[in-house]
């Protein structure tokens, strides 16, 4: 029997958005260019991969937060190099939670949900 989809809780949106920025970090590591396109497949692979689903604000606003936090984080002087992209994710293509750019992503997508600059469209 399938299992059903659960909406994103607020712990999974932590996840999600570290994803997103994660994700759109290493695609301008090696492109140089932002790509909404790329932010938001990669919502629609982790929100499958992990049965989870959100509303098309949700994702939008999540979305846009990625990218924002994306550029802030370059805009501080912090470059991500194409080596740096590699060691975002695992062989299987999830968070490397090791990885302490990952941590540091982790820690800045926490606060900027935490601060309430993203509101929940569920």
């Amino acid at each position: 029997m399938p299992h059903s989809k659960q909406l994103i809780s607020p712990a999974a949106r932590i996840h999600l958005l570290c994803y997103l920025v994660a994700s759109a970090l290493a695609s301008h590591a090696l492109t140089k260019t932002w790509r909404v396109e790329h932010v938001v497949e990669s919502a629609r692979i982790w929100l499958a991969r992990n049965m989870m689903w959100a509303s098309w604000l949700d994702r939008l606003m999540l979305g846009q937060m990625a990218l924002k936090l994306s550029r802030e984080y370059l805009t501080a002087s912090h470059t991500v190099r194409q080596s740096d992209a590699l060691t975002l994710f695992t062989n299987e293509l999830t968070l490397n939670y090791q990885s302490p750019l990952v941590g540091h992503i982790w820690q800045r997508c926490s606060d900027a949900l935490e601060a309430g600059s993203y509101r929940a469209g569920a």
